[in-house]
């Protein structure tokens, strides 16, 4: 099985956001964003060989991009290949908590996601940890960015330490999966996957070939059961994000555990 952890149906808001045509000029696109649709997302899938893929929801300062409504709307239309990952407004806590209560069912809502660079804040600040105890409440993963920003926003806040290390020193039961590599602060990701047994990556928004050479070491060793794989669809394709996949050198368990293992176990799929 193949699970691609990380991407999303965008909508029209989503598409039109100013830092997301930075982010397209990043993957050699011509002309703006355009929104998607959850057929075009199957279809990628199929070409790919991708059995499930979690898509998410994202809310921002200037309110929802891809509201849970319409993520849930956006699972049901194919409830045999994706899954979701709520969203929240990080500046209201308590109903953040609320909503997460109101639709993490850990089966068609298998976590939530926070992008700390939409928001300019890293994720010690104390609007999340509201968050985090309803995560750990509701028995799902918190997801969110680590590493370089690729839209033009500051990268402070996607520093592992000492930002995410503070929560997961705080919250030892959160599960925590960190998207997009971790890029350049991968000692950093060393570490924490060693000190903490509840914080597993993905590497989305890289396509294999372009893995950093540290990462790929790391994916043998102790990262062979905390990393994913993750594309940050319709930025890229699975297809594209799949290439250089034999050059990798993962054991055959190591590349079980990479495509769909760790993510079945972790997400509960």
């Amino acid at each position: 099985m193949i699970v691609d952890v990380w991407a999303q149906v965008t909508t029209e808001r989503f598409a039109g956001q100013p830092w997301l045509k930075t982010l397209w000029k990043w993957t050699g696109r011509e002309g703006d964003p355009q929104p998607t649709s959850v057929e075009k997302t199957v279809a990628a899938m199929d070409r790919a060989g991708v059995d499930i893929t979690l898509i998410s929801a994202w809310s921002s300062p200037e309110g929802d991009l891809i509201s849970n409504s319409e993520l849930m709307e956006q699972v049901n239309e194919a409830p045999d290949r994706l899954r979701g990952l709520a969203t929240i407004d990080l500046t209201d806590p308590m109903g953040a908590v609320r909503e997460i209560r109101r639709v993490a069912d850990g089966k068609r809502i298998v976590g939530v996601r926070v992008v700390p660079w939409l928001w300019d804040l890293p994720p010690n600040d104390r609007r999340y940890y509201p968050v985090y105890a309803a995560c750990i409440e509701a028995g799902v993963p918190f997801c969110t960015q680590i590493g370089h920003t690729g839209p033009l926003k500051r990268s402070e806040t996607g520093r592992l330490i000492p930002y995410l290390e503070d929560v997961m020193l705080d919250f030892p039961e959160l599960v925590v999966v960190g998207g997009h590599v971790g890029f350049p602060w991968i000692d950093e990701l060393h570490t924490m996957a060693i000190k903490f047994p509840n914080f597993h990556v993905d590497t989305s928004a890289y396509a294999l070939h372009r893995l950093p050479p540290e990462f790929v070491a790391w994916m043998k060793g102790i990262g062979r059961k905390r990393v994913m794989f993750g594309t940050n669809w319709p930025m890229l394709s699975p297809a594209q994000c799949l290439q250089g996949l034999p050059d990798l050198g993962l054991s055959p368990e190591g590349e079980e555990a990479f495509l769909g293992g760790n993510a079945q176990r972790v997400f509960g799929l």
